[in-house]
């Protein structure tokens, strides 16, 4: 099978070390940068090094709560010694951790170059409740049922004498919530917690407040929004009708750790205090509604006079599992002026951002008291210049007109300028149509939108001679971020649902450029959520109890479940995520042989999206069941299941002979009626009989060059087609169909403005017309796999050996592609001179690469050591390489 896959890691944090020997180091725990709130029990402790030398040859860990200790060469906790390995990703195997704890811990390196290890910076992670028994206190609500619509505030009075040592707040909510301290907000988060399915599980979160509190008079604020708990919107997966609904509520727990080690716990309970505000309406799904007349001013701080406000009440728990939220939050990650605003008449406006983005808007304006402003979000614009909502709200089934569709509404309360920010909601916009009940002021920089999405670190980079490739890279990377909260989505305006397809199609396109790794880590535990006993999962993840299991679901869809954690795996070599879904991989695995005993399945969706060309759906679907049984036989491999892979292999073997048998004319080479897709899909993911990938490839360029150069695929079939023509000789074939500038293709779509991904090939189809989709995002992938040829090798997962295998492709002049793995920075780069090409290859410490160059070339090295060939491959140690290349003479 053609393993293709992912990404990594970290944006280099540097440290200087002491005396002599000076180093960069990246520690991480569960993927993280110094977390706190972890709950693991063996968390995994990873570096990356740059120091002198090729690799490492030893390592030891030191784990200790006391950091001045620790600084001292003791570890009374774990200290493993020096160990001979390369390993550079550990699970914590010492002394059992504590919950509410800083622990202290570093690495040091030996190398090949000496016998002095190089010494980390000393870092830390923080457990959090660790066990559920360690919680305190009650989840609360205030008592209004799940169809009030105004949001409930909450507030809590205290005081402290003592000296303050430490602070944090551990915090889960049924719905989301907004924290402060004392007046301010707390962290910079937005959107906490992530959507889980709530009835199964629920996430909490853990600030430190340490800063915020003082001694004297405290007090905590908190306001709850109904993000996808409690859904007052309708459309058409009924999450309105979730079982799980309820009122919004939370349990908190703030622990003081005072000076003389005493310990304090605010927690939830009925002397909370409760009232409702001016969000009179919120709803992740359309907008919010705000009525500034109803602020209470400093609500939130100890002078606040709460008398007023009634005792909160009991709640029930919405879960009996409530684990530490571990990934990157949701964040507001850029702030976008308007860069223009049309003047409809004297109360319309209209601004543009000239991109196309998720999240909100936020507006400064000034008018009498009991002015409506309605901001009216959409991505197109009608003839006459107002914004048209008719693409995205497809699926929108409102009852009234009392909750417009991504239209937030907010009434000014008359005393100077008012400021307008929704708290919990995002939505996808390019557009603003901001409508007023009567006449106020606004100029171009009233409004401001604010890009939000999962704050994954940038690790990866792709820079071309074409100016159109380097927007595809642009517009595929917003369109990936745009669909990425807390889990991966479709699209962030008409459903912001976790679409499987869409999702797996992407994974190799979103680790390539950025650190995604605990976002899908937490979306793999949402399907083992919402598995059924019998192996079926449905087609959006999370979902409610009866939507998405007997429609859109199938292989070809909800492959995430083997597809994901293998990524995973080849991207960062943790093979955790596969050890977790390992028993889930099997029991979907096995539903499908029970229900496709011949091999074969036409279970799913299909191509979806074609330009024009339908292919079989049973096709797709069986080489999607064929990926999953291969990666459950590999995983089975792994984890040391014999049997197992015996038997998924067997049965892959099966899966495979028999789509051979049915759709393969070997006289001809060519699958089905030899339809773009049929023949890119059995190349791309392994199906093809090795003496036949020669003329099935031939046949696929042949099928390309009859179309014109032009796509005929859809979105299983934009996955496969650049990989297979770029893996089987034609990457020249391949880069035309990338580069093509008009329809249909990615470059007909930005030189008609895109700045995201389309929904659909066509920009003036009749349905499928969200301007902000992920679905055909794989070229991103591509462009460091085929042009750039980093690759990761599945027998040294992680980019330990990196597979380089660049295309020095007609038509474009330089290329360079750089991605930052688990052992550092790997860059593959390369230009065109005259009759020459110098190609650039950086590899870093304690990893190794195997460069395999087109043929009919000969290799001249200008920097770095001469590499070994072994037969058509070179062996490059960790370094900085150029080559000068020229074609053999003919």
């Amino acid at each position: 099978m053609k393993k293709n896959i992912l990404l990594f890691f970290l944006l280099l944090a540097s440290s200087t070390l002491p005396a002599q020997q000076t180093s960069l180091f990246t520690l991480r725990c569960e993927h993280l940068p110094h977390p706190i709130g972890i709950d693991a029990a063996q968390p995994r402790l990873q570096w990356e090094v740059k120091t002198a030398g090729k690799e490492q040859s030893h390592y030891r860990i030191m784990v200790d709560t006391d950091s001045a200790k620790l600084a001292k060469g003791s570890a009374s906790n774990w200290n493993t010694g020096k160990i001979a390995s390369a390993q550079t990703l550990v699970n914590y195997q010492g002394k059992k951790l504590g919950p509410f704890t800083r622990y202290y811990w570093k690495v040091e390196v030996w190398t090949d170059t000496g016998k002095s290890p190089v010494s980390s910076p000393i870092t830390y992670f923080e457990t959090g409740m660790m066990e559920g028994k360690n919680w305190q206190g009650a989840w609360i609500s205030d008592g209004q049922d799940m169809h009030f619509k105004t949001a409930p505030y909450f507030r809590k009075s205290f005081q402290r004498s003592k000296k303050i040592r430490s602070a944090r707040v551990y915090i889960a909510a049924a719905g989301l919530f907004e924290l402060s301290l004392n007046g301010e907000k707390t962290g910079n988060h937005r959107l906490d917690p992530m959507y889980t399915r709530f009835d199964k599980r629920n996430l909490y979160v853990t600030f430190d407040v340490t800063q915020q509190l003082k001694q004297g008079n405290n007090s905590i604020g908190l306001i709850l929004g109904n993000g996808w708990y409690n859904h007052q919107s309708t459309a058409v997966w009924n999450f309105h009708k979730a079982g799980w609904r309820a009122r919004p509520s939370f349990l908190l727990n703030l622990r003081i750790q005072y000076a003389d080690c005493s310990v304090e716990t605010i927690a939830t309970d009925t002397s909370w205090k409760t009232t409702t505000g001016p969000i009179t309406f919120n709803s992740i799904y359309t907008a919010e509604h705000y009525d500034a007349r109803l602020e209470q001013k400093g609500w939130n701080t100890p002078s606040f006079n709460d008398t007023h406000w009634r005792n909160a009440i009991p709640s029930k728990a919405p879960s009996t599992q409530i684990t530490a939220q571990t990934l990157h939050p949701i964040r507001d990650v850029e702030e976008i002026p308007a860069i223009s605003m049309n003047r409809i008449n004297d109360s319309i406006a209209v601004f543009n951002l000239g991109r196309n983005i998720s999240g909100v808007s936020s507006i400064r304006v000034k008018g009498p008291a009991g002015t409506i402003i309605r901001m009216k979000h959409g991505e197109r614009l009608l003839p006459n210049g107002r914004v048209d909502l008719s693409n995205i709200d497809v699926h929108y089934r409102p009852k009234g007109n009392d909750d417009p569709f991504q239209t937030d509404i907010f009434i000014l309360p008359g005393n100077g300028e008012a400021y307008f920010k929704p708290r919990f909601n995002y939505k996808g916009f390019q557009y603003v149509e901001v409508q007023s009940s009567q006449p106020v002021t606004l100029s171009k920089e009233s409004l401001t939108g604010h890009f939000m999405h999962s704050d994954v670190p940038s690790i990866g980079h792709i820079r071309s001679s074409n100016p159109t490739l380097n927007k595809i890279w642009e517009a595929t990377n917003n369109a990936y971020l745009s669909n990425l909260f807390g889990y991966p989505t479709d699209c962030p305006q008409r459903e912001k649902n976790g679409w499987t397809g869409d999702a797996h199609i992407a994974v190799e396109t979103g680790l390539y450029s950025y650190d995604a790794f605990t976002i899908y880590e937490k979306w793999m535990a949402d399907h083992r959520d919402e598995q059924q006993p019998n192996g079926v999962l449905p087609s959006i993840i999370p979902t409610w109890g009866g939507w998405g299991y007997d429609w859109g679901n199938g292989p070809d869809w909800t492959s995430t479940i083997a597809i994901i954690p293998w990524n995973l795996y080849l991207f960062y070599g943790d093979a955790q995520p596969l050890r977790d879904s390992y028993p889930n991989m099997k029991k979907y695995v096995d539903y499908i042989n029970e229900i496709s005993p011949s091999g074969l399945t036409d279970w799913g969706l299909g191509d979806w999206v074609p330009v024009k060309s339908v292919s079989p759906k049973e096709l797709t679907s069986s080489i999607y069941y064929f990926v999953d049984a291969t990666i459950l036989s590999e995983t089975a491999k792994l984890l040391g299941n014999l049997n197992d892979h015996t038997k998924y292999e067997t049965l892959a073997q099966k899966i495979r002979n028999a789509i051979n048998t049915k759709y393969l004319d070997t006289a001809k080479g060519i699958y089905g009626s030899g339809l773009q897709t049929e023949l890119s899909a059995p190349l791309c993911w392994g199906i093809v009989p090795d003496a036949l990938r020669a003329k099935v490839a031939a046949n696929l360029h042949q099928r390309v060059a009859a179309d014109g150069y032009a796509l005929d695929v859809g979105i299983l079939g934009a996955k496969a087609i650049l990989n297979a023509l770029s893996e089987n000789g034609y990457a020249n074939t391949a880069y035309q169909l990338a580069a093509r500038e008009t329809y249909p293709s990615w470059g007909w779509w930005v030189k008609n403005g895109a700045t995201t991904l389309y929904e659909n090939w066509d920009i003036n189809a009749k349905s499928d017309i969200s301007l902000n989709h992920i679905m055909f995002g794989e070229i991103g992938a591509w462009l460091y796999k085929g042009p750039g040829g980093i690759k990761p090798d599945p027998a040294q997962p992680g980019f330990k050996n990196v597979l380089l295998q660049p295309h020095f492709v007609d038509g474009l002049e330089s290329f360079e592609a750089s991605h930052c793995g688990p052992y550092g920075e790997i860059v593959s780069s390369w230009k065109k001179e005259k009759n020459k090409i110098i190609y650039n290859v950086e590899i870093p410490f304690n990893s190794t690469a195997a460069l395999r160059l087109p043929a009919g070339m000969n290799m001249k090295t200008t920097k770095g050591a001469a590499p070994q060939p072994n037969g058509t491959t070179f062996h490059l140690s960790a370094g900085t390489y150029t080559f000068e290349l020229t074609s053999v003479s003919k």
